[in-house]
């Protein structure tokens, strides 16, 4: 039996001074604000405070901390250093999605593509347990899967270019399921960097994880959220946004 590939995630490591040139700030303010939109809509009490759990670089929380006080965690320290720098005002802090215990509660939530990490039921579940013990009661956890079962496209590929000063990279990511009948996808990304015309090629993997979008349903439901669905549109796909309300 193969072996399967091993997961570098370099792209949080040592080379996530490459993410700050995979699209700005600006590319995430349509999102931004259907999640704001969301949260008006169905939070269940005056939403000020908002965690942004596997905030990555920071970008979504550029835009949301224009209507809320924003705090954000992430498992990287690189990713969250360079969150800290786009966002000086806010507060960070490291953890792991599926487990931490900050000490408080927000009125609002976002898991944006990080619970695409969670690629086993059980990480699932935790993770969205986790985000259950950190709302305040009637406050609203929006999350977004990249993608369910349904709109997985087997062996879709994407390029990406991005140009700075003297610096071009061509971001290329391939997404497989070499399984069908688990919870598990591998995305393949191809980085070309050419440093004043001189070629540099570096790769990355991760597993991620790919459940129907009834699997979403039945697990938020079951955590305690009663729910409400929005769409979002990007570059010809779409995508939906869960409003997860916590009555308890």
């Amino acid at each position: 039996m193969k072996k399967p590939m091993k997961d570098t995630c370099r792209l949080y490591t040592d080379l996530a001074w490459l993410w700050p040139m995979w699209g700005d700030a600006a590319e995430y303010e349509d999102y931004c604000e259907l999640v704001a939109d969301l949260i008006r809509q169905h939070a269940r009490l005056p939403v000020t405070t908002l965690l942004d759990i596997g905030c990555g670089g920071g970008k979504n929380i550029m835009n949301l901390k224009r209507e809320f006080s924003v705090t954000g965690m992430d498992l990287s320290p690189t990713m969250l250093a360079q969150a800290k720098e786009l966002n000086p005002e806010c507060t960070f802090f490291q953890a792991d999605m599926r487990t931490f215990r900050y000490g408080r509660t927000f009125d609002a939530i976002l898991m944006d593509d990080a619970i695409s990490y969670m690629n086993c039921r059980e990480d699932f579940e935790s993770a969205f347990r986790t985000a259950y013990a950190h709302l305040n009661k009637g406050g609203i956890l929006v999350v977004t899967p990249d993608v369910t079962l349904e709109t997985f496209q087997q062996n879709k590929t994407t390029a990406t270019q991005s140009r700075r000063d003297r610096l071009e990279v061509v971001f290329i990511e391939n997404i497989y399921d070499p399984d069908p009948e688990d919870d598990q996808y591998e995305t393949t990304i191809l980085y070309l960097i050419r440093d004043q015309g001189r070629l540099r090629i570096e790769t990355d993997h991760w597993t991620l994880g790919v459940f129907s979008i009834d699997t979403w349903r039945n697990v938020l439901r079951e955590t305690g959220f009663d729910l409400q669905e929005g769409r979002y549109e990007y570059e010809g796909d779409e995508y939906t946004m869960f409003a997860c309300v916590k009555t308890g």
